[in-house]
């Protein structure tokens, strides 16, 4: 029997349940994984509160994962059992073992650990989306980060500093602030009450960012929207700090554009997918991944899930079943 976490409905941690579950067979262009790490995000929170609704309840959480193939079902040429692969975006991660469509399964090189793919796939493949899709970053460019420690934070800011931006991130503490300047920001914004808008302005000699990376949502997007310069670009990509408040279209003059993409929407597309996972094993095996922040047993999903919404994560958690 193997363990998973099942959310009964949507709500607060006391929703997740721990049930035991005999492994299931996997059909057509299907294979079972046997999970080695489970990577946490703040989506999973999203879908655990019902801010992004899922289809159908009790639910499993998670949508990316690292481990060994355990079967795999007819028509799966490519794949054998033995295979050491990842994924990311198919939801159902918080599990000992799952199935997943063949497509979804990305082989891991030997030199990336289980571990350190299960933190990275999602938040790689969504710096590439937003490095790349969202605004392109190169040489010269001037983004801003915010929770420029964090999970994803962390990420972006050493994907973009090899792209050859120079960056600007927030951050809670100072001892986050110094895991910023490590990562490579150019200079770090530190405090929660601190004057976000006003120290960009500075920094950039009042001119503004290119692009602006808002993760926090709540009363920040419009300050985030002021950072940005006139025709660059800021992108809504989380709610950490509280919901997403509806924007008057005169605060974007004059001519920036605001963008609200979706990861799990971009790498539905087939192709997007393997675009986004080939660039993400690429930037992993450079050494630009996840730092993970901390491990916890699947049974404790719930404990998890509230040290990451309490932001008390400077890293990625996983989940080791």
């Amino acid at each position: 029997m193997d363990k998973i976490v099942t959310l009964q409905t949507p709500g607060g941690i006391e929703q997740l349940q721990v049930l035991e579950r005999t492994p299931k067979q996997p059909g057509p262009d299907e294979i079972r994984i046997r999970h080695e790490a489970i990577g946490m995000n703040f989506l999973d929170i999203y879908h655990r509160k019902g801010i992004y609704p899922l289809p159908a309840y009790p639910a499993v959480l998670g949508v990316e994962g690292a481990g060994i193939v355990e079967a795999v079902g007819t028509g799966v040429i490519e794949l054998k059992p033995g295979d050491r692969v990842a994924y990311a975006g198919a939801i159902g991660a918080y599990a000992a073992t799952r199935l997943l469509p063949a497509a979804r399964a990305i082989r891991l090189p030997d030199e990336i650990p289980s571990r350190v793919a299960a933190a990275s796939m999602l938040k790689g493949m969504t710096a590439y989306m937003l490095l790349t899709q969202t605004y392109t970053v190169g040489p010269g460019t001037i983004v801003l980060v915010h929770a420029a420690a964090g999970g994803l934070g962390s990420i972006l800011v050493r994907w973009a500093k090899h792209l050859g931006a120079t960056i600007i991130g927030t951050v809670s503490s100072q001892e986050k602030a110094g895991l910023a300047v490590k990562h490579g920001a150019d200079h770090v914004i530190v405090g929660r009450d601190a004057d976000v808008v006003g120290e960009v302005k500075r920094l950039t000699g009042g001119r503004g960012v290119d692009a602006a990376y808002d993760g926090i949502g709540g009363s920040m997007l419009s300050k985030t929207i002021q950072c940005v310069r006139p025709f660059g670009v800021a992108a809504t990509i989380g709610q950490a700090g509280g919901p997403i408040p509806p924007v008057s279209v005169e605060e974007l003059r004059p001519g920036k554009a605001l963008t609200h993409p979706s990861i799990m929407a971009y790498i539905a597309d087939g192709e997007n997918y393997a675009a986004a996972a080939k660039a993400t094993i690429e930037m992993t095996q450079s050494g630009i991944a996840a730092t993970i922040a901390g491990e916890y047993a699947l049974a404790d999903a719930a404990k998890a899930q509230q040290f990451l919404e309490n932001g008390g994560a400077a890293g990625s958690l996983i989940l080791v079943p």
